[in-house]
């Protein structure tokens, strides 16, 4: 890299920040919060218009009165109560809402992994999870984040963390190998764990395991040579493509994106990434929407494949405000 990333400014434009701001309140109170550092009342006021306004609401209304979205507790589109409950916690919908209490309880009460997964998870409960853990992973997340008992998948996480420190799916198929796509889902899976039930030493302990293996390879290059990695070998994205909804799919931005949340300290692995994010800013100061991954969206929260993507720009914003701090 020709230059280091602190030698360069970051900072966004006032007709970046404007142009965030005009959008979705999903958007706007994460943007006043973590890029404006507004007032805290002021940053509430706007995220409680999630459950009563725009993508929020939407979603909330998709909602059947058997708890489920499109039928179902997991499909292979985008449309699904795992996937629906994925975005709201992304939106930011506030758990102690009204609305996100009345929602949460139907899908504890009466949501099945029935046609869902594996016949002997048929009967489990939502939040009891099915067998792979990169779904584990975004169903103990978003559990976590609405305050439901997810402590049945993070011990089994646990169990199945792989002797280099990472997580993959295939590992009851024979893998040996962690794959960034499922560690990534659970480290964010005990994250939310570890910020809702504090002190968990063995929880930690997994967790900066499976951290220390994405470090190692400096986010996307190997470990033994130092060659970049263009993508996950079960998954097929290339991870210099930034998406949103990212799903159970791996790239840089979204290693970063942990990175700032578990309040991981920069160091000169996270450096080259930090210039992979950078070489994407266009030059009005925006991310654009690299890919939409296939599949049926529940409410459409982007403006194209291809174009400036006010989720992208928050998110690399964001995660260079943490790296220059």
């Amino acid at each position: 890299m020709a230059h280091s990333p602190k030698q360069q400014n970051y900072q966004p434009n006032q007709s970046v920040i404007d142009w965030l701001l005009d959008s979705d309140p999903s958007i706007r109170w994460q943007v006043m919060q973590d890029l404006m550092d507004a007032p805290a009342d002021e940053v509430a006021k706007e995220r409680a218009k999630v459950a009563t306004e725009g993508w929020g609401a939407q979603l909330l209304t998709l909602q059947g009165n058997d708890g489920k979205w499109a039928g179902i507790a997991w499909n292979h589109g985008w449309n699904s109560t795992m996937h629906v409950l994925w975005l709201l916690t992304h939106l930011g919908l506030d758990p102690a809402s009204a609305e996100a209490q009345h929602a949460l309880r139907l899908v504890s009460e009466y949501v099945t992994w029935k046609d869902s997964g594996p016949p002997e998870c048929d009967n489990n409960s939502f939040f009891t999870g099915e067998i792979e853990p990169c779904i584990n992973g975004q169903v103990a997340t978003a559990g976590e984040y609405f305050g439901q008992d997810v402590n049945g998948i993070i011990k089994r996480l646990l169990h199945e963390q792989l002797p280099d420190g990472g997580w993959n799916c295939e590992a009851e198929n024979g893998s040996t190998r962690s794959s960034f796509n499922t560690t990534i889902c659970v480290l964010e899976a005990l994250l939310a764990y570890e910020k809702m039930n504090k002190e968990n030493k063995e929880v930690t302990a997994a967790r900066l395991r499976g951290q220390e293996y994405i470090l190692e390879r400096y986010l996307f290059k190997r470990k033994s040579t130092g060659e970049i990695i263009e993508k996950d070998r079960k998954g097929g994205n290339v991870w210099a493509n930034f998406a949103f909804p990212t799903w159970w799919r791996y790239d840089i931005l979204r290693g970063l994106e942990y990175m700032r949340n578990a309040n991981v300290t920069p160091d000169e692995r996270i450096a080259d990434a930090i210039e992979v994010v950078m070489s994407k800013r266009d030059n009005d100061g925006k991310w654009i929407l690299d890919v939409q991954y296939e599949g049926i969206m529940p409410v459409e929260i982007n403006e194209g494949e291809g174009k400036p993507s006010r989720w992208n720009t928050l998110r690399a914003l964001r995660v260079l405000k943490w790296y220059l701090a």
